[in-house]
């Protein structure tokens, strides 16, 4: 089980969603006669109340912390056994024990609480500061049974959230896919449509000069039949090497972002040098990832960025990676609040982007000066949407332009 800050908070909120604690909570003081009741989950360092019924003014409430080695619930997570105590005084064990002495109680049971894969939890617990008679199988087994109880609920709610993830990650991938079938069908309907035009025209133009006997007409329109049969090959090339993009049986590995940029830069050294481009990196993450993917990710941005340079002006490419906080991550709806991002930016100073285009060039879209497609960009966000990521771009015309590619890093 995780122990970081947010996992802990996470456990604590879990707590407070289940609707029956506090019913268990009172009816734990109505039986035992006890004035403070909780459930505390319970690390390896930290102690901290989840759930509080607290009439004898302990002062504790819902996220409060006591200090761990105050506590024998850091003896219980250890042996894994309910401690029952009904009169400290007269208790051989417990009657020298510093945290009855630190927090003034006389009586003190508390069930240890375990996940249904077998982990500790915390504890299910109550004090008073006068005795009380515990030791008997009624308490005893209602303390067990209410643990347990306790466990199914954190069980059900962590399959309800881990359902909810999984619902968000295909909605997610459903959109994405909604998006590209759309680009298919604007391709089908106009990109693929145009060149099939052309040669059905120009074939009936070539069958009527054989006719005549017109050679030059015939060498005339076979020429540009032929241009037209590989323009269309080639956007059906690039239409299957987008297709073909997914994730298929590829396995996420442990990928340095730093050596996937070093091998891109030594791929474009040439455009690099023949330009004079300065490529500025520091440190970048290490992920979890798809390495030919972001590779090829990676090589289309810096590629973008030679690519589009002021005439005048030596390219000059900054790229670096920062963690995204949970703050961040709530701003793009995209993302999965569950996961962990980083941000990778590429920023350029280079012509720059027109405002109206920013969301357009992640299209598939026909070239302007050859045949075949513009899918550099499209299948940077194809390859970002494979991870569970995104990919936005802001710019500044004459100025520059910056790809950020937000990318989970587990």
């Amino acid at each position: 089980m995780s122990n970081t800050e947010e996992s802990i908070q996470q456990d604590v909120e879990r707590i407070g969603r289940i609707a029956v604690i506090p019913t268990l909570l009172e009816v734990v003081a109505q039986t035992t006669g006890m004035g403070f009741a909780a459930v505390a989950r319970v690390t390896t360092d930290r102690w901290i109340a989840c759930g509080v019924r607290d009439e004898i003014n302990f002062g504790l409430r819902p996220g409060d912390e006591l200090k761990l080695e105050t506590t024998i619930c850091n003896e219980i997570r250890d042996s894994g056994k309910a401690v029952v105590i009904d009169f400290v005084s007269e208790d051989s064990e417990f009657c020298n024990h510093h945290t009855p002495k630190m927090y003034g109680f006389e009586s003190y049971i508390s069930m240890p609480i375990f996940l249904q894969d077998g982990s500790f939890f915390g504890t299910l617990c109550a004090i008073d500061p006068r005795p009380a008679q515990l030791r008997n199988p009624r308490i005893i087994g209602m303390f067990t049974l209410f643990a347990e109880l306790i466990s199914f609920h954190l069980a059900a709610l962590h399959q309800s959230e881990e359902m909810s993830r999984q619902l968000g990650d295909s909605n997610r991938v459903l959109n994405n896919l909604r998006h590209e079938v759309r680009q298919y069908q604007h391709l089908s309907n106009h990109n693929l449509q145009e060149p099939l035009r052309k040669i059905r025209l120009f074939s009936d133009i070539l069958l009527k000069a054989n006719e005549r006997g017109d050679e030059e007409k015939i060498r005339s329109s076979a020429g540009k039949i032929n241009s037209f049969a590989q323009g269309l090959s080639e956007l059906i090339r690039d239409l299957s090497d987008f297709s073909g993009l997914g994730l298929g049986d590829k396995a996420f590995e442990t990928t340095d972002l730093n050596a996937i940029l070093r091998n891109v830069c030594e791929r474009l050294a040439l455009p690099i040098k023949e330009k004079g481009a300065t490529i500025d990196s520091e440190v970048l993450h290490t992920i979890k990832a798809v390495p030919g993917q972001i590779a090829r990710l990676m090589y289309h941005l810096l590629n973008n960025a030679l690519k589009y340079a002021r005439a005048d002006v030596a390219p000059t490419i900054s790229i670096y990676s920062k963690d995204l906080g949970p703050g961040d991550v709530l701003r793009y709806p995209q993302l999965a609040a569950h996961r962990h991002y980083c941000e990778l930016r590429f920023e350029d100073n280079g012509i720059g982007i027109e405002a109206d285009q920013l969301e357009k060039i992640f299209d598939i879209s026909p070239r302007t000066s050859s045949n075949g497609l513009g899918i550099g960009l499209a299948q940077c966000r194809k390859i970002a949407h494979n991870h569970g990521g995104i990919i936005f771009a802001g710019s500044e015309p004459g100025k520059g332009t910056t790809f950020s590619v937000v990318l989970p890093i587990e």
